[in-house]
């Protein structure tokens, strides 16, 4: 199957925008456990301080995945699903559906093809952009994917409103915006290594006629995106991760955070999770981009029947 043809008039920044939200919501149904697998990987060792053997509970990505089904219950894997929805409709929309209106702000007129600069440039602009206006659904979605990680503390919120409230109440508006400058400067590079990385492998793959523009070549070249931002990406991912779920005071500011870790897991500290960030950044990646690419070429076949 190589799915919907590709529309002969680029579709309108609009439902590139839409497109990429429902994407990015797709995505995240299908890869949500694993992407609580590697939050609480992450988490793991600052939860009990100071670390003992026995503190530690999981161990790769199927046994967190086991650990949490046996001790929490199978709907611990989906915990902060609803902010992770909210989250991708906004962060999705904006850092992905607008990337390619912003590509064309950076390209110099007259250009015949847009250079790797302009694309780092959109892709920085639009992941800054994106985390300053969904922060608060990332928090929540952390604290919710965080919580059950100990087993004798009761949950921290009733639901997802509860939450945003708790949260506004007890810690300020500030809380909200929990680790917003690590998150910026993640999604930043990120969204390079996503974006930028399937834009170049694809038209790599498409200028050299190995492929098609169909569904082999978005699995292709989202394959590759997902790997090299997951390798870019885990470090600053870690210390947003932990500093998002850090109670407050535990460490004054994100490098604070970041030395911590350092100190107590040394650099290897900054990889803890890769593995689940893969499966789930390279998984993630294949649906969404896949998901996204179809659903604007629905799209565009759609328009002419509504006209």
């Amino acid at each position: 199957m190589v799915g919907l043809k590709p529309p002969e008039v680029p579709p309108p920044a609009a439902v590139k925008f839409v497109s990429a939200g429902m994407a990015g919501c797709i995505a995240d149904l299908c890869t949500f456990p694993l992407d609580t697998a590697k939050v609480r990987l992450q988490i793991q060792g600052e939860v009990r301080i100071p670390r003992t053997i026995s503190s530690v509970q999981y161990r790769g990505v199927l046994g967190t995945l086991s650990t949490m089904v046996r001790t929490e219950g199978p709907r611990s894997l989906y915990r902060g699903l609803a902010a992770g929805l909210q989250r991708q409709m906004s962060f999705a929309s904006i850092r992905i559906g607008l990337y390619d209106s912003v590509k064309q702000l950076y390209t110099p007129k007259g250009a015949e093809n847009t250079g790797l600069g302009a694309r780092l440039l959109a892709g920085c602009t639009t992941g800054a952009v994106a985390v300053a206006c969904a922060q608060p659904t990332d928090v929540v979605k952390v604290r919710f994917q965080a919580s059950g990680a100990l087993p004798d503390v009761p949950l921290r919120y009733s639901g997802t409103v509860d939450a945003y409230c708790t949260i506004a109440r007890e810690e300020g508006i500030r809380g909200l915006w929990r680790g917003t400058m690590p998150n910026i400067a993640r999604n930043a590079i990120i969204n390079c290594g996503e974006l930028v990385t399937y834009d170049l492998l694809k038209d790599a793959l498409l200028r050299a006629r190995l492929m098609e523009d169909n569904v082999p070549c978005h699995f292709v070249a989202a394959f590759g995106a997902g790997f090299c931002a997951t390798v870019v990406a885990s470090p600053v991912d870690v210390v947003k991760t932990r500093y998002m779920n850090s109670s407050p005071g535990q460490y004054r500011n994100a490098l604070s955070c970041l030395l911590a870790l350092l100190m107590q897991d040394g650099p290897a500290g900054l990889y803890k999770g890769f593995v689940p960030s893969f499966l789930r950044l390279g998984s993630w990646n294949v649906v969404m981009f896949v998901s996204f690419e179809q659903l604007q070429r629905a799209a565009a076949l759609a328009r002419p029947a509504l006209q």
